[in-house]
């Protein structure tokens, strides 16, 4: 079970949810982490659990919008564990509103966390990830982008949602080809889960009853039975996906994606 070891992740978005359950994946096979979260607390506190147990881990207060607070979590990132390897892109927020009550700017928010903070990621990440400053690199670094089956196709009322996940497919194929063409070693994918039992996905559930007027529960069956396997992912089955990209048992993927929701997108 070592899968990374002497590897360096930057998580984003990793004090719940998916990003929790990759950094629990990621330290069981002994990679160094860099946790990243705008809750602040939460992050060092999980963080702190981690290191507890041996896992050599931090965490970082983080804006994903913020291109200063990249180059901090870089900086934080080469000061105490070295050149990283490995950057999972998973911060972010899924609205959901009709097209005709959607603004402008309801529109922007959802681009600057979900669409250009993967940006910002890839961008401060590959430059760190080819850093001579240290030895040569043994196997390739990797990049993994979180998108959704919703950025595979569409669905009512998540105009600005879909828009920005099916931009993160596209950035990861386009900073793919050129990371190969010009010879970076670094492999870039991304990650497309169905409905996945996560802190933001239990919120959803409760903000949809409350405008149906109907029980939560029956809320979740019915996002639950729109995948053929009839329920909602697990955090840890996602964090699965991500790890095998992040390993060296993916070298010879680059510019995928890897689709993991129970056959939501099949039909």
């Amino acid at each position: 079970m070592a899968r990374l070891q002497g590897k360096t992740a930057i998580i984003t978005g990793a004090a719940a949810g998916i990003g929790a359950a990759t950094a629990r994946a990621f330290a069981r096979e002994g990679a160094a982490l860099v946790l990243t979260d705008i809750d602040g607390a939460a992050v060092e506190a999980f963080a702190s659990e981690l290191s507890a147990a041996g896992v050599k881990a931090i965490g970082i207060a983080h804006d994903v919008r913020d291109e200063g607070q990249w180059q901090v979590v870089i900086d934080r990132t080469l000061a105490s564990f070295g050149r990283p390897d490995i950057l999972v892109n998973n911060a972010g927020i899924g609205p959901s509103k009709p097209l005709l009550e959607t603004s402008l700017a309801d529109f922007r928010p959802v681009t600057a966390i979900n669409l250009d903070a993967v940006f910002l990621g890839c961008r401060f990440a590959v430059e760190a990830m080819q850093s001579t400053e240290t030895s040569p690199r043994q196997s390739s670094a990797s990049i993994i982008n979180l998108s959704s089956i919703l950025g595979l196709v569409g669905m009512a009322t998540t105009a600005a949602y879909s828009a920005n996940k099916g931009g993160v497919r596209l950035l990861t194929k386009t900073i793919a080809l050129e990371a190969a063409a010009k010879k970076w070693d670094i492999r870039v994918n991304s990650v497309h889960p169905g409905f996945t039992w996560t802190p933001m996905v239990q919120e959803s559930v409760k903000r949809i009853a409350g405008q149906t007027g109907g029980a939560a529960e029956d809320t979740r069956a019915g996002i639950a039975g729109l995948h053929p396997l009839g329920r909602m992912g697990e955090p840890h089955e996602i964090a699965a996906a991500i790890l095998f990209l992040a390993s060296d048992e993916a070298s010879f993927m680059t510019g995928s994606e890897v689709t993991v929701d129970g056959g939501y997108t099949a039909i």
